[in-house]
Order: C-alpha cells, then sequence, then structure tokens
C-alpha cells in the first residue's frame, strides 16, 4: 500500500488529543479557582445590593458610618489573627485579650491623666499576652497553640474581672482615645483610618518585606522552611506577639467607641476573627491568603448584622446566619483544595 505521507491527527503530534481533552479540564479548573477567590468580595456586593434594595437606609452616610465604626475592631484584630492563621496557628484568646487591656487601661486613666500612657498601657498588655502565648507554644513544645490559646483565654478574663472595681464597666477614657475610637472626620469614622493605616502596614509586611515571605514558608511547607534557614521558631513567636499587639489596637478602639473599660468586652471576638479570615477565602492548611481576605471577612460579617438590625432579626438568628456563612466558607476552601490537587494532576499529565 502506497504511503501518502498524511497521518492521522491523534498521531501527527504525540499526546495531540490527550492536549484536546486536557485543555477546557484545565481552562474549567483555572476558571472554578479564580471564582472561588473572588467568592467573597462577589458575595459582599451582591449582598449589599440585594439590602439596598430591601432596606433603603441601609445605603444612609450614617449607617454606613456605623458599620465602619463597628467592624473596625474585628478587622484590626482579624488582620493580627491572619498573619497566626497563615503559619497554620489560631489565637482564641484575642477576645479576652482585648478585655484585660481595656480594664489596664482604665487603671491606669484612673492613676495617670494622660491619653499616651493609657494608650501605650493597652498596647503593651496586648503585646505581653501575645508574647506569653507564643513562648509557651514554641519553646514549651506544644503540639498546637490552640491548648496555650484556649488557656489565655480563661486567664484573660478572670484576671480582667478581678481586676476591675466591682467586677463590672468602668467609666471615661482620655480625649484622644475617645476621639480615635469614636471620633469621626469629614463624616468618617476615625476607627476607620486607624484600620486603613495598620492594613497598609500589613500589606508592606507582607508584601515587600522578608518577614512576610517567612511566614508564608512558615505556614506553607515548615521543614522546608528550617532547611532553607528561616527562623521558624522566631516568626512563630513574632506572628503570636503582633496578633497580640492587634488586640491592644482593638482594645483602644472599642474603649474610645464606648468611652469605658470592662471586663465583658470582646466576648466571641475570638470567633468573629477567625471566621473573616476563614470567610474571606485563607485556609486552615497555612500558607494562603493576603490581608484582603481578613478585611472583607469582617466587613461582610459587619454588613450582615447590620443589615438583619435594619431589618428587625432577632440576634440569635444573625448568629446562624454567621454560622451558616462560615460553614459556606470552610467548603468553598475544601473545594479550591480539592481544583488545585486536579490542576497538579492535570499539569503533571500534560508535561509527561
Amino acid at each position: 500500500m502506497e504511503d501518502s505521507g498524511i497521518l492521522p491527527q491523534n498521531s501527527s503530534r504525540p499526546g495531540g488529543s490527550q492536549d484536546a481533552t486536557f485543555q477546557p479540564r484545565q481552562s474549567g479548573i483555572t476558571f472554578g479557582l479564580k471564582l472561588l477567590s473572588l467568592g467573597p468580595l462577589l458575595i459582599l456586593i451582591m449582598l449589599i445590593a440585594v439590602v439596598s434594595l430591601i432596606t433603603p437606609a441601609f445605603l444612609k452616610p450614617v449607617n454606613l458610618g456605623n458599620i465602619l465604626a463597628q467592624t473596625a475592631v474585628i478587622a484590626v484584630v482579624a488582620m493580627g489573627q491572619q498573619l497566626v492563621i497563615l503559619t497554620r496557628g489560631i489565637d482564641l484568646s484575642v477576645g479576652s485579650n482585648l478585655a484585660l487591656a481595656t480594664v489596664i487601661g482604665g487603671l491606669v486613666y484612673q492613676q495617670v491623666d494622660s491619653s499616651i500612657v493609657v494608650i501605650m498601657a493597652m498596647l503593651l498588655a496586648g503585646a505581653a499576652i501575645g508574647a506569653v502565648n507564643g513562648l509557651v507554644f514554641v519553646y514549651g513544645r506544644l503540639p498546637h497553640p490552640f491548648i496555650i490559646t484556649l488557656a489565655t483565654l480563661s486567664i484573660c478574663r478572670g484576671l480582667a474581672l478581678a481586676l476591675a472595681p466591682g467586677h463590672t464597666t468602668m467609666r471615661g477614657m482620655p480625649d484622644a482615645v475617645t476621639a480615635i475610637g469614636g471620633g469621626t472626620t469629614l463624616g468618617v469614622p476615625n476607627s476607620f483610618f486607624a484600620v486603613a493605616m495598620f492594613g497598609l502596614l500589613f500589606l508592606i509586611l507582607t508584601k515587600s518585606m522578608v518577614f512576610g515571605r517567612w511566614i508564608y514558608a512558615v505556614g506553607g511547607a515548615p521543614n522546608a522552611a528550617r532547611s532553607m534557614g528561616i527562623p521558624v521558631k522566631g516568626v512563630l513567636l513574632a506572628t503570636y506577639i503582633i496578633c497580640g499587639f492587634c488586640a491592644g489596637v482593638g482594645a483602644v478602639l472599642l474603649a474610645g467607641r464606648t468611652a469605658a473599660a470592662s471586663p465583658i468586652y470582646g466576648n466571641l471576638l475570638e470567633l468573629d476573627t477567625i471566621a473573616a479570615v476563614i470567610i474571606g477565602g485563607a485556609s486552615f492548611l497555612g500558607g494562603r491568603g493576603h490581608l484582603g481576605h481578613a478585611l472583607i471577612g469582617a466587613v461582610l460579617i459587619g454588613v450582615i448584622r447590620n443589615a438583619l438590625n435594619l431589618l428587625g432579626v432577632d440576634v440569635f438568628f444573625q448568629m446562624i446566619a454567621i454560622g451558616l456563612v462560615i460553614v459556606i466558607a470552610v467548603e468553598a476552601d475544601v473545594l479550591r483544595n480539592h481544583l488545585e490537587a486536579r490542576a497538579r494532576v492535570l499539569q503533571s499529565a500534560r508535561v509527561q
């Protein structure tokens, strides 16, 4: 039989039909991953659009200012929680830490009428608790930070109640503190500017500094990070100190907004901050996520609560709604991991 010199399409290029099969799969997986990464932002935009149609009062400047002020504490503490989660950790003590910091600030204010001293007392108190968490976890060789942060959750709450006169709220804060936490500039809450400032600092830390790359390396592959000479213990300790410091910043904002200090402040704040990070799209597996995740998650929680308040929904159903959103976010993370694994398999198959 005479050879025409024309090969069938499948044999003209080895793996040609295989490539044709892989390309739509790869494109579909890539599209799914992009959609998941934009999911929280899309949900936030759609939620705002729906709520604004149902409740016209939602978009009023006063209400928007209330949302920004109410979410400021969650947002700034969630940024610290984000760093800890990036290292495959968790800090359950941030709420109690914040309460203790406000009480210490209130006690200092009773002795010294100085805004700087009171602010420094709250910030240092928060950072000190973060240092305790980091030191015990890293050098105590605990299997997981859940243990020590759960312990400090209880210890800090007990100390806050014990130190507060009458185990109750202390009224009064310096003018500078109330201006930072409760004041406005051109109709915008000052707490928003505080969150924006810390957000910029964290963005520089995670994107432009070597320490930020170390955090991702430690969370993504701890053993590989050690072999590369990265000071893993130092990185872990620093992230918990920063997280505690953020709780101190949250204490300044909340004490300023309420012009008071209380041992019951920060109740369930640890769950709100963890929810904000996870809802935003970060992973409990560590090494993945960015600052926008925590901020979007915090705003999403604030919008949900504000919308349900405007609609007159009972607070118990608000808790249910937040829980459902967390479940959806966790399932999205599971789906993302599955799609990423499939993408790696298809990529290796194409190479072969």
